[in-house]
């Protein structure tokens, strides 16, 4: 047990009064006691001495003799004591050596010393403009806005961009689509993604704005920081919508169709982090979603062709696995932070197992993939390169990356959909092309024959 050496000028003050009160005792006991003075009365002082000084140990005795009223243990460094005098002060806790505290040991005879040197509090976060990239061109008033939609980091805007473009050039052969017609939709597919992204962002930002603070990686954003207000936030959203709006009307009617339900899962996505430990399957319902919209885009009937159906079904199918293979690793970036906010998400729920699971979602992966080009006769080029690089890369990552690092973690991330949606998406139109150029030479053959 510890005490401060202030309390030993506390000890002495004690050892005086009690002293006065020993003395008062042997006066009272001579005149209450005058026939049995002459036994007892030499040791009174000795006696009431001590006892006091037996007192003076225990905590109790102390709190009694203490002017200060508190219900806590005073013998610890985190209580003061006022002092017996006219005019009070606090104790200082602070001796002339400010970095530690000097504390002594009463469990033995002798008093032993000890220095205490309290633990460093690590200094809060404090947001910095950026001074180095594209934010930094842009006037001040636009960078919580642009911080909102992760233009800085565009890697979510990629991972929804890469179904579209796997749908588009899955249907290509199907619609006999010229390659001009293929890079056109392929771009507007490009800009829509940039802004359905920023539109999930700040949804998912205006959902989770009292959770976000208690996050180290999320804490600086713009509404969790109060840079940009949820009012703010809700109309910057409508614009988004209708800016995706404006692009969705730029391909065919049925489009809209297919695309309209999407909006449903964009909104549930950010509330099933708070009931299930699965929120990444509700990621993958919707950042999947463009692996449909392609097959409409080129004028492909969902509805009447069994063979788009099917492949457009085991396409889907396919991205929701990788969305949430890559959400998971995401995932391991935050799984401290998210155990202490009540956050779920499915590398809390498979810590243990996640290497297992990452490798059993690649293999789903890779099996639906290679099943949807069998449905459109896909050719070598895309099993051999799509579906084959796709396990090559996938099967790398999942061996090398650090799920306890949060940078490695990070790098994955962001890396992972060029490695591995560059590799399917080489597959897919390396196909495309051999077979369009294929059926032209047939289509000349016919002619001249």
């Amino acid at each position: 047990m510890h005490v401060l050496f202030e309390e030993r000028k506390l000890e002495a003050i004690y050892e005086k009064y009690l002293l006065l009160v020993a003395w008062y005792s042997k006066v009272y006991y001579k005149r209450k006691a005058p026939a049995h003075r002459s036994n007892r009365s030499p040791n009174i002082i000795s006696l009431t001495m001590s006892a006091c000084h037996r007192l003076l140990r225990l905590p109790a005795s102390r709190r009694a003799l203490s002017t200060t009223k508190t219900t806590s243990k005073p013998w610890l460094p985190s209580q003061s004591y006022t002092r017996l005098s006219p005019t009070p002060r606090p104790l200082s806790l602070q001796l002339s050596t400010p970095r530690s505290l000097i504390a002594y040991h009463t469990t033995s005879k002798l008093l032993t010393q000890t220095t205490t040197t309290p633990a460093p509090s690590p200094p809060p976060q404090i947001y910095t403009p950026p001074s180095t990239g594209l934010l930094s061109l842009l006037p001040p008033s636009w960078v919580p806005y642009a911080e909102l939609i992760r233009l800085d980091k565009p890697a979510g805007t990629y991972y929804l961009y890469l179904p579209c473009l796997f749908s588009t050039l899955l249907a290509a052969p199907l619609s006999h689509s010229p390659p001009s017609t293929v890079l056109t939709y392929s771009l507007l597919f490009l800009s829509g993604a940039i802004i359905m992204r920023g539109a999930g962002c700040t949804i998912n930002d205006l959902w989770d704005r009292n959770l976000d603070p208690h996050v180290t990686r999320t804490r600086l954003r713009p509404i969790a920081r109060r840079a940009i207000t949820p009012l703010n936030a809700l109309l910057f959203t409508g614009a988004q919508l209708l800016t995706g709006l404006a692009i969705l009307l730029q391909f065919p009617t049925s489009c809209f169709y297919y695309a309209t339900p999407s909006l449903l899962l964009v909104t549930l996505y950010p509330l099933a982090k708070r009931v299930t430990y699965y929120p990444q399957f509700v990621l993958g319902l919707t950042f999947s979603w463009g692996a449909i919209l392609g097959f409409p885009a080129l004028g492909v009937d969902l509805l009447s062709n069994t063979a788009a159906l099917t492949a457009a079904g085991l396409l889907y199918g396919s991205n929701v696995a990788w969305t949430v293979l890559y959400d998971m690793i995401y995932a391991h970036q935050d799984i401290k932070d998210d155990a202490k906010a009540g956050i779920k998400s499915i590398a809390l729920k498979h810590d243990k197992e996640t290497k297992q699971v990452l490798t059993g979602l690649a293999v789903v992966q890779v099996a639906l993939l290679a099943g949807a080009g069998v449905a459109t006769g896909a050719g070598p080029a895309f099993f051999m390169g799509g579906c084959g690089g796709a396990a090559a890369t996938l099967g790398f990552m999942i061996k090398r990356v650090n799920l306890k690092s949060v940078k490695d973690c990070w790098w994955w991330f962001v890396n992972g959909c060029w490695i591995t949606g560059g590799a399917i998406s080489l597959g897919l139109g390396a196909d495309y092309l051999v077979r369009y150029y294929s059926e032209d030479e047939k289509a000349v053959e016919r002619e001249e024959q």
